[in-house]
């Protein structure tokens, strides 16, 4: 009963709020107590209680009484921050203020005339200590610094370090948070007992924090609209002292959590986990205060002391701490401890058991991956630390299966997105190629042909699967998924059989006339395909007679690129097939590709339900050119809430470059801006006088008299006894000159900057949906289709 009367009263309290049309006093201490003292309600409780359209009724009609009731919650989480929360009662009015502030900002910031006002300077807003209202600091400031100081409140959300039987509470203001940290792993060695009541805590006071950082999303992208979030800037600034112990925590947490646990059959069914809430609100909270471009002292300024992290990292370079940190740690230990714990997690979807969804299976996966872009991107010695070793291709896998299981699903665009982004990043690196090389036996059960073989066959086969029968909006990929396998391809000593036979069956439908001619830079994905096999060819010859003798067997490809017709009446036939084509990715998987039987355990990629993408939208762009790729739409579906979000891309222009100018020589970009486009025979020419097709036609030269004669003179028909001829066999000093490696690097930019930050926001729009906090606000980063 008592709960129920808590909840009435406090809908009568908000009846009276949207009612009163005369400013309440601040003074009014009984008016507005109501709204925190002796309430028991949940953040779901306050959610319910307080409608989206009576905060808007105040908000345009009461203005003065909304900004007294978020000043005096402000008011309150400072007095809880200052003295520490010793009793119960005190803990539940921080709760209350939390609940009710995450439930209220969302519609300050959707209204553009009050986005200042937590910037304002209001009277009585600064911390007692501070004397007077002229050092009152700005609303937002109070409200960060308290959120900040209560995440390290000792029986609050910390155990308390204070002697068993004290009745004196530990002074908030000079106890060190770094003794407080969350979690053993970077920079602190002690694990501190579990306890679930500061979990759920610190879960509700990082859910606030989040809410706070959300004014992001609703300003529209836009060029110049690539700028700071200011609560963000404050937050990881100097003035925040704990900084360093909180950024500390989240990344520790992450880390060291294991969502299976000692792996009982449906523990999770049994027991509520609570540590998951908690670190998927700690990832989120990473991802987003890690947003800032990492200027050069970061870049350059490495870790070099013995001593501990903890100690060693002073505030240099980047003005955000968080960059700061992430970028400085340097120790072993600590990357081999994030870099098995992101594998673990990532890996956790993953798993199969014999008893259907008997393990716990985490769903925040796509934080993850962005947080493993930022540490990649920001941290380059923790990127060499991956590379270094086989523990890259616990991160590889499972990067693999998501884009494999995504890729017929046009709500997950941003998801692959995302995973090519990475493998693009780590591809840069000479290691990744290297890496590729080891046997493939792990064996997650995925819906491509059984193979034997390596990580670089997985690679292919599933790139292959994403080009051939992935949805049509994944066209402006392909470029980027070539480019991956041209970068690794010098490294690549033995390819299977699967493998070989995937890239030719992409050249093959690549090199088709009316494929050529249809886009204005579709030749590129012709020369990116040459590359890869002259590379594996003037590289590592010895160990691929695989492909060589795929080559040897689709000879007619290349005979037919080195003779392509350039004449108007090709290319007016060619656009006539053109037309009764319906998508690329339909006609190209039709075009001689034989499937063999899938992985055992593994299930088709779906797409999405019928109704979740019912969108009008712009005409997708042909195939970008090299220099100049360029994405329209990446969008999110949640199907519990049926909201969809549409994430404008702007474009991302030099996401990728060549380190030499050679390639920007060989590949011009052509303008692809003209909406129609009328292939003429010397644009033709112009490109197929510089198709790399010389290595591979010297090769056949030599080689295919050779198979001929052999099979002829002992009657072979099988192909085993070819492929130990060009086992053994050898072209020294009978192709040309090997070509220099051309490694292809991502390009970090304003463009590719503004689709992480609209990728990021709109996946954690759609995982806060208990409560759903920026459910039913004008968010304007991207755009909500409701269905």
């Amino acid at each position: 009963m008592g709960n129920v009367d808590s909840k009435l009263n406090f809908r009568k309290a908000v009846i009276q709020l949207t009612t009163k049309t005369q400013p309440v006093e601040a003074t009014d201490h009984a008016f507005w107590d109501q709204f925190w003292t002796d309430t028991a309600t949940t953040v779901q409780d306050v959610f319910a209680l307080v409608p989206a359209a009576e905060i808007r009724a105040v908000r345009e009609e009461s203005p003065s009484n909304l900004a007294t009731l978020c000043y005096k919650a402000v008011e309150k989480l400072v007095q809880g921050a200052d003295s520490g929360c010793p009793s119960e009662k005190e803990r539940q009015i921080v709760l209350n203020c939390i609940r009710l502030l995450t439930r209220i900002l969302p519609y300050i910031f959707e209204d553009a005339d009050w986005r200042g006002f937590f910037w304002s300077t209001v009277p009585g807003a600064g911390r007692q200590d501070e004397g007077d209202d002229d050092g009152a600091r700005p609303l937002a400031e109070s409200l960060l610094l308290a959120v900040s100081d209560l995440l390290f409140c000792p029986d609050f959300t910390v155990q308390s370090h204070k002697r068993t039987g004290s009745d004196t509470a530990e002074d908030m203001q000079s106890i060190d948070s770094c003794e407080y940290i969350w979690e053993a792993g970077v920079g602190f060695a002690q694990s501190p007992p579990l306890n679930y009541t500061h979990d759920l805590n610190r879960t509700e006071l990082l859910k606030l924090l989040l809410t706070c950082f959300s004014e992001a999303m609703y300003l529209a992208p836009s060029a110049d609209n690539n700028i700071l979030n200011p609560w963000v800037t404050f937050f990881c600034a100097t003035d925040n002292r704990h900084a360093l112990p909180l950024f500390t925590s989240l990344l520790n947490v992450v880390c060291a959590y294991d969502a299976v646990g000692y792996g009982v059959p449906y523990n999770h069914l049994m027991f509520s986990d609570y540590r998951e809430v908690l670190v998927e609100h700690a990832v989120q909270i990473l991802i987003v205060t890690l947003e800032h471009e990492a200027g050069p002292a970061a870049a350059q300024h490495s870790l070099d002391h013995s001593a501990s992290a903890m100690e060693d990292l002073e505030p240099v370079g980047p003005d955000n701490l968080f960059v700061n940190y992430l970028s400085r740690i340097h120790r072993e230990e600590d990357f081999s401890f994030i870099l098995k714990g992101l594998a673990r997690l990532m890996t956790n979807p993953l798993i199969q058991t014999y008893l259907p969804n008997s393990a716990k299976k985490i769903r925040f996966h796509q934080e993850l991956l962005v947080l493993f872009w930022k540490l990649c991107d920001f941290n380059k010695k923790f990127l060499f630390f991956v590379l270094k070793s086989s523990d890259v291709l616990d991160v590889l896998v499972p990067i693999l299966f998501y884009l494999n299981d995504a890729r017929a699903d046009q709500s997950r665009v941003g998801l692959v997105h995302i995973g090519v982004f990475i493998l693009l990043l780590l591809s840069g690196e000479r290691n990744f190629g290297v890496r590729l090389n080891k046997p493939y036996s792990v064996r997650v059960p995925m819906d491509i042909p059984v193979f034997t073989g390596t990580h670089a066959d997985l690679l292919i086969v599933i790139f292959h699967k994403i080009i051939t029968s992935g949805h049509q909006r994944l066209q402006p990929l392909f470029d980027c998924l070539l480019t991956i396998v041209v970068n690794v391809s010098p490294y690549l000593k033995s390819l299977s059989m699967v493998a070989a036979n995937k890239l030719l069956h992409l050249l093959e439908a690549f090199s088709t006339n009316w494929f050529l001619f249809s886009a204005s830079q579709n030749h590129h994905l012709v020369f990116f395909l040459l590359e890869v096999f002259n590379n594996l060819i003037q590289y590592q010859f010895d160990g691929n007679c695989n492909l060589v003798y795929a080559i040897i067997r689709k000879r007619n490809i290349f005979h037919q690129l080195a003779n392509l017709s350039s004449d108007p009446a090709t290319i007016h036939k060619a656009l006539q097939m053109k037309k009764r084509k319906k998508t690329t990715t339909a006609v190209i998987s039709r075009i001689n590709s034989q499937e063999t039987i899938s992985m055992e355990g593994s299930r088709p990629a779906v797409p999405a339900e019928p109704g979740t993408l019912k969108a009008s939208l712009v005409a997708i762009p042909g195939t970008p050119s090299l220099l100049e790729y360029t994405v329209c739409y990446c969008s999110v579906t949640l199907r519990l809430s049926l909201v969809i979000i549409m994430v404008p891309l702007l474009p991302i222009k030099e996401a990728f470059q060549p380190e030499s100018e050679l390639a920007r020589s060989r590949l011009s970009s052509v303008s692809s801006s003209a909406m129609y486009w009328n292939p003429t025979p010397d644009w033709v020419l112009s490109w197929k006088s510089k198709l790399p097709l010389q290595t591979i036609m010297r090769l056949l030269q030599i080689l295919v008299p050779q198979v001929e004669k052999i099979c002829i003179d002992k009657g072979l028909t099988d192909e085993s006894e070819i492929l130990k001829f060009l086992q053994h066999g050898t072209l020294v000093g009978l192709l040309p000159v090997p070509h220099p490696i051309l490694i292809r690097k991502y390009q970090a930019n304003a463009g590719t900057a503004m689709w992480f930050r609209t990728y990021m926001w709109g996946v954690i729009y759609l995982r806060n949906v208990d409560p759903p906090i920026w459910y039913d606000t004008d968010v304007r980063l991207f755009e909500i289709q409701r269905i």
